[in-house]
């Protein structure tokens, strides 16, 4: 996992032990899965739409909010980064 993704991860498993009414990713835990997912998918229709025709910073930039909601659903069910990149190096054999 790369050092960014480490510390996100922390600060998100942080939030969840320790929400606070300023934190968007409190409100997004106590709002429950069905929010997280909800977010999932607009964020990855938003990578779709940058990648047809907003350029490639557009692109980075969606892609960026996909993986921290996908990585707050990995948080909100107790599992890692390390667990999604496990199941890559599975697949890759």
């Amino acid at each position: 996992m790369t050092d960014i993704l480490t510390e996100l991860q922390t600060v998100l498993q942080e939030r969840k032990a320790n929400p606070t009414a300023v934190s968007y990713t409190a409100q997004l835990f106590a709002a429950g899965e069905d929010e997280i997912v909800k977010k999932i998918g607009e964020e990855a229709i938003e990578v779709i739409l940058a990648a047809k025709g907003q350029g490639d910073q557009r692109v980075i930039e969606e892609t960026a909010d996909l993986i921290y909601h996908i990585l707050a659903l990995l948080v909100s069910r107790d599992l890692t980064w390390a667990d999604v990149t496990a199941e890559l190096a599975k697949r890759r054999k």
